[in-house]
């Protein structure tokens, strides 16, 4: 019985490593989603030693809703192939960033810093005839800062959704 259990273990490990990967060492491209007015996000993923891992930094900016700020946001990421060039990836990671108030009034306080921590989940497709990638992830953020939560616009969930073309190289 210890030996069936073992053979079994043993093939799913097998058919789970025999699955081609198709990350490249680097990409490069553009985020664009809308967390609460972030508009959208420079993307740059590197490979890292185990090849199925990744590390992604996004640099991204707002304009809308009288705020004006600007984040960088830090992931590790795990991704799994599901077919050719398509796979799926999760992560985990934080951020930093900071922000203005400018609109009419004069709040108190105008402007801040913040901290998030963040958790990704999505889908992207590696094109085989050009170093191109797609994607779209669901990115869950939580806020942290200084007196944010003055503010009635601000909430400290940020639930952002976006679709990301890539360079690969």
């Amino acid at each position: 019985m210890k030996k069936i259990i073992l053979s079994a273990f043993m093939l799913i490990g097998l058919a789970f490593s025999a699955q081609a990967q198709t990350i490249s060492k680097n990409a490069l491209g553009l985020r664009l989603g809308d967390n609460d007015g972030f508009g959208g996000e420079i993307s740059y993923q590197r490979q890292i030693a185990s090849k199925d891992n990744r590390l992604e930094f996004d640099l991204g900016w707002r304009n809308s809703k009288n705020i004006d700020a600007i984040k960088l946001v830090g992931l590790y990421q795990w991704v799994w192939n599901i077919d050719g060039g398509f796979n799926w990836y999760a992560g985990v990671g934080a951020g930093i960033g900071s922000w203005s108030y400018d609109g009419p009034g004069d709040p108190d306080p105008d402007g801040g810093t913040f901290l998030l921590a963040a958790g990704d989940i999505g889908i992207e497709y590696d094109f085989e005839e050009a170093p191109i990638q797609l994607s779209l992830d669901f990115r869950p953020e939580l806020y942290f800062g200084d007196n944010r939560s003055d503010f009635d616009d601000y909430d400290s969930f940020g639930p952002d959704i976006a679709l990301g073309i890539r360079y690969r190289f």
